[in-house]
């Protein structure tokens, strides 16, 4: 008996694997992770074989980045955090010889800080003179270059920020504040209330005492970076025209915040660092409010 064949419609054959990302291209290999195909564009090299741009992505979302023994990122090459202060403060001094009123401007004076007190950090960029600048970058240089790759390129930049605003609080501490009834212009003892600062020197300083707490905490030895301070401290008393006073606040701060780095160094204190940190930029604050709290209104 003839038997007739029914046209019954069977499955359709698949179509070429295409990549994902580029449905207009055909590709026939495959991801060793997804399985997915993937395109010459989208195409990494692993251990073994070809993944995929996006299981590449997910698998270095699962890695831990490499720190610092006191917790920050670590940098590898040039001490570019260090590097953008400098390039700042050759740009403020280019800025300063174009427009000689900007120095009055952005200069911290303890008459002055109260109603701007931007000027505690803005003073930190800003250079008296070629000499000036130029130790002051030489000295960073140094300091950044070995602090730098110890904390990672953010906690560097916030400890000499804050080291910079310790050495304004500092000049302000040890100014010699008008009171009611004062005699201003009497034997210059006023002076040092209306005069301006500027200079990264208690930045520098800053990181000075950075230095001698990382080492401690490292078990360095420390002995060359305490002679420098004591030939720095000399100097200040000895030259016009020198804040010591931003020095030994700097110093401090920097010192400080060095120990919180230190202290936060283990794992299970890493949490705690910026909120300290933050609480030791409250005490400037806060020293800097008591004592401007004692001035007469005139004379802040």
């Amino acid at each position: 008996r003839a038997v007739a064949e029914l046209d019954v419609p069977g499955p359709s054959p698949a179509g070429p694997p295409v990549c994902p990302r580029h449905p207009d291209q055909v590709s026939y290999v495959r991801c060793q992770r997804c399985e997915r195909p993937v395109c010459p564009s989208c195409q990494r090299p692993a251990a073994v074989g070809i993944q995929c741009v996006d299981c590449v992505a997910a698998g270095a979302a699962t890695v831990r980045q490499a720190r610092t023994i006191f917790g920050g990122e670590v940098v590898t090459g040039r001490p570019m955090a260090t590097i953008a202060i400098i390039a700042v403060c050759a740009a403020a001094f280019a800025a300063q010889r174009a427009d000689p009123g900007l120095t009055d401007s952005w200069a911290f004076g303890p008459a002055i800080g109260w109603s701007e007190p931007w000027r505690v950090l803005t003073s930190a960029f800003l250079h008296g003179g070629m000499a000036h600048l130029v130790l002051n970058m030489l000295a960073l240089w140094f300091m950044g270059s070995y602090v730098e790759p110890l904390l990672g390129r953010l906690r560097f930049i916030v400890v000499y920020l804050l080291s910079a605003v310790g050495g304004s609080v500092g000049v302000l501490l040890l100014a010699s504040a008008p009171t009611t009834g004062a005699v201003l212009g009497q034997a210059g003892v006023y002076d040092s209330w209306f005069s301006g600062y500027v200079g990264a020197s208690g930045a520098v300083f800053g990181l000075f005492g950075t230095v001698l707490v990382l080492n401690r905490h490292l078990g360095r030895d420390s002995s060359g970076m305490y002679l420098t301070i004591g030939i720095n401290a000399v100097y200040g008393f000895i030259a016009p025209n020198v804040a010591w006073q931003a020095h030994l606040g700097g110093l401090v701060t920097g010192a400080v915040a060095a120990g919180v780095l230190a202290w936060c160094a283990a794992p299970e204190r890493r949490r705690l660092v910026w909120p300290l940190l933050l609480g030791l930029l409250s005490v400037l604050v806060l020293l800097a409010a008591l004592k401007y709290a004692g001035v007469p209104d005139g004379y802040r």
